[in-house]
């Protein structure tokens, strides 16, 4: 409990107990230390503050949008001359090729002939992220003059990959691929490039 200091009778304040200037400037700057001091401790277990002294607020994680959906294959228009019949997409892959963050459609189309089997073409389908926009067509894998049908169509590692049936020579029947070859595709230095896989086609 503190006590009210008594008055001292004796006029005069012996040497030892006088409050000089030195005494007053050494308190000081002892008080001065213990409240720096304080003032560490409470910054080190508090919050962290900024070089303005304003306190940091936790940084919260950032909000995730909706997930971007690739491409429809039924609703995008393809370079495939049918002469009139149908077309028939009969695979799809999806992935993000390019690293843009948006994922791109792989789709194997031939035409809907009825009969044999039609050569398949690939192409790579984007879709502009406006509201209404349409798939549209912006690389063509394989084409219909090769004479290649596109079986187990993925996407994997950003990389298309396919394997090709086709034909040893002209007088096998088109209705009976004999050959199949693994074919994969990479975007690399902006255009999609063939890699080197199963280089030797081998019997169905």
């Amino acid at each position: 409990m503190l006590h009210t200091p008594a008055t001292l009778a004796t006029p005069d304040t012996p040497a030892h107990t006088r409050t000089r200037p030195l005494h007053w400037l050494a308190t000081a700057t002892a008080l001065a230390a213990v409240i720096a001091t304080a003032g560490l401790v409470q910054s080190a277990t508090g919050t962290p503050a900024d070089a303005t002294g304003t306190t940091a607020a936790a940084e919260e994680p950032a909000a995730k949008g909706p997930q971007a959906t690739a491409p429809d294959a039924a609703a995008a228009t393809y370079p495939l001359d049918c002469k009139g019949a149908p077309r028939a997409v009969t695979a799809t892959a999806h992935g993000d090729l390019d690293g843009d963050g948006r994922p791109e459609t792989v789709a194997a189309v031939r035409c809907d002939a009825g009969s044999g089997t039609p050569p398949h073409a690939i192409y790579v389908l984007t879709q502009d992220p406006a509201e209404g926009s349409s798939p549209r067509v912006v690389a063509t894998l394989l084409d219909t003059p090769q004479r290649q049908t596109a079986t187990e169509l993925t996407v994997r590692d950003r990389a298309v990959t396919a394997s090709l049936l086709g034909y040893s020579g002209p007088e096998v029947p088109r209705c009976c691929p004999d050959k199949k070859q693994l074919a994969k595709w990479r975007w690399t230095g902006g255009k999609f490039r063939q890699e080197l896989t199963d280089s030797a086609a081998r019997s169905v």
